[in-house]
């Protein structure tokens, strides 16, 4: 029977020359049935405490812990899943490939989710909107996706704000940008991500197996 599923996506010191260590593309998926309930119970748990505005990983304080322990715990006790690859930026050898960084963009958003992509169901993509780019990046994986894959209903940028698992993305992948920088100044922060790995029984700095669901860490080995 096909199904429909929604992946919600977002990047993390993506741009080459920005002075991170790492890239990291990821995205929350949820079974598009399940939408509308996964949004109503996370904007339920924000207003229980009175978090305004977006869920984002930079505004996690003391103040704000309980709220994002609780969509956390929400995210590993429902249907969502979770997929980010991370790309080590000292690696990156685009002139012996004689690409682009933004060739090797598109490639890479190719490799977070084709293995995600079934042949026999259909997909909703939405990529945060970062700049006045976004629009073409999109054009231009919709063109990578199409090669293999005419099963992918629509691809578009959209507003964080306008997407609680967009915001859920965020939150999750910059628990792991923060850990594999080595950061652990805020203890909201470090918190979190002791919840997470406390969930994924190890930790966020390694690689999970190729058929791990839940949540899927792959570091590209730019060879």
């Amino acid at each position: 029977m096909n199904k429909t599923y929604n992946f919600y996506c977002d990047e993390s010191t993506h741009i080459e020359n920005d002075h991170f260590p790492y890239m990291i593309l990821s995205f929350v998926s949820t079974a598009y049935h399940q939408l509308k309930i996964h949004n109503e119970k996370i904007r339920g748990i924000k207003r229980k405490h009175y978090l305004k505005g977006e869920l984002k990983w930079s505004k996690i304080s003391k103040s704000q812990y309980e709220c994002y322990k609780e969509i956390v715990e929400y995210f590993f006790a429902t249907d969502l899943k979770f997929r980010a690859i991370i790309i080590d930026k000292s690696k990156l050898k685009h002139g012996e490939f004689d690409q682009t960084h933004g060739d090797f963009y598109d490639k890479m958003y190719f490799q977070l989710l084709n293995k995600r992509l079934t042949p026999t169901d259909t997909f909703n993509i939405y990529i945060d909107i970062k700049d006045t780019y976004s629009y073409l990046k999109a054009r231009n994986l919709k063109k990578y996706l199409e090669r293999d894959y005419m099963n992918v209903r629509t691809l578009q940028v959209i507003k964080s704000y306008e997407s609680e698992l967009m915001q859920l993305t965020d939150v999750l992948m910059g628990a792991i940008n923060y850990k594999l920088r080595g950061l652990n100044k805020v203890t909201a922060k470090n918190k979190i991500i002791e919840l997470i790995e406390k969930n994924c029984n190890k930790s966020i700095t390694l690689p999970t197996p190729p058929y791990e669901q839940k949540f899927n860490l792959f570091f590209i080995d730019l060879k």
